[in-house]
């Protein structure tokens, strides 16, 4: 499933209340753990992200003290006593045989030593793959299936729509709409290679002018330098925006059309400048490049509060009707 699929069964499980432990199975770096913390955010419960891979069996079940003769473990602070959450056993099956089995209990009977998850807190956990050349034990049958598994993958869409709303740089979205294929690309010879969460990275390292290597990886960043350097020959997008753009070509090459695209999407700073954008690339743009603009561009406007009033100024606009009939539902009209 996709990162987007993933986040909506989950949600699902949260919404319902199943209280059914989980297991996301998918490569490093496409945001399984960011994700579930999202998710608890928007159900505002607590999340405690517990990794099982720097403890000891001892740090999960707590240690023996001697009261009244008997011996009692006294369970770690980190593990909740009251209240609504998710638990979440991050790099499970980077933890020992050993970590696994004490978390068996946990994940199974809800408990530990003493210790016992109070109800409304959901056990949910995250592991990478053999094949991700991660450093990875076996999972013993028997804790397999105490799970639900679900395999997420990277997904450029899902990437997109997260990048939109979080402001990752414009010029990192439109290099990777041309060149999804490194939006994940896993190269165990070197310490830094393209990942979702390298990319959130490489997007800061380029907000303020810094070589974004040390983040994707030499190769990639070569890439993308040569990809920025098209962008001194893009249309005058503020002419777009200020609806003096009748003279203007769409590019030709498909580089700098997926720039002008997604520089249009997002620089439009208010329904105004989104609809005079509308109007031109309509124009002089084919459908699928439209559907492209149209998809940002409202995610876009219905972050800055903007998409009621860019409804009202393309409803009153019949050549702009035939290209958002299949967008109504994002539009909300």
């Amino acid at each position: 499933m996709t990162p987007a699929d993933l986040k909506a069964y989950l949600n699902n499980l949260l919404s319902q209340n199943l209280l059914l432990s989980t297991m996301i199975w998918g490569p490093p770096g496409i945001g399984k753990s960011s994700i579930v913390a999202q998710l608890a955010r928007k159900h505002q419960i607590d999340f405690i992200d517990v990794r099982l891979s720097q403890l000891a069996p001892t740090d999960l079940r707590g240690l023996p003290v001697p009261e009244d003769g008997v011996s009692k473990w006294y369970p770690p602070e980190f593990l909740p006593c009251s209240g609504r959450g998710i638990l979440f056993l991050d790099e499970l099956n980077m933890a020992p045989p050993a970590m696994q089995g004490v978390a068996q209990q946990l994940i199974l009977d809800r408990r530990v030593g003493s210790y016992t998850l109070p109800e409304g807190w959901f056990v949910w956990a995250a592991g990478n793959r053999k094949e991700d050349r991660a450093a990875v034990f076996d999972m013993p049958s028997p804790l397999a299936n105490r799970f639900l598994h679900l395999h997420v993958e990277p997904d450029f869409q899902s990437f997109k729509s997260y990048a939109l709303s979080a402001k990752i740089h414009e010029q990192v979205i439109a290099f990777l709409s041309f060149r999804t294929t490194l939006l994940h690309k896993l190269d165990p010879q070197q310490p830094a290679w393209p990942s979702p969460r390298s990319w959130e990275m490489a997007s800061q390292l380029h907000t303020v002018g810094l070589d974004i290597a040390p983040a994707v990886g030499i190769a990639t960043a070569a890439e993308f330098n040569a990809y920025i350097k098209l962008y001194d020959n893009l249309p005058n997008l503020t002419q777009i925006f200020t609806g003096r753009g009748d003279a203007i070509k769409f590019p030709s090459e498909p580089s700098a059309r997926y720039a002008t695209t997604i520089g249009l999407a997002i620089r439009a700073a208010d329904a105004n400048q989104a609809y005079n954008a509308f109007t031109w690339i309509s124009q002089v743009a084919a459908m699928e490049w439209v559907q492209l603009f149209a998809t940002d561009l409202f995610r876009t406007m219905r972050s800055k509060k903007q998409i009621g009033a860019l409804a009202q100024l393309v409803q009153k606009d019949q050549n702009l009707q035939k290209f958002i009939k299949d967008f109504q539902e994002l539009m909300g009209l």
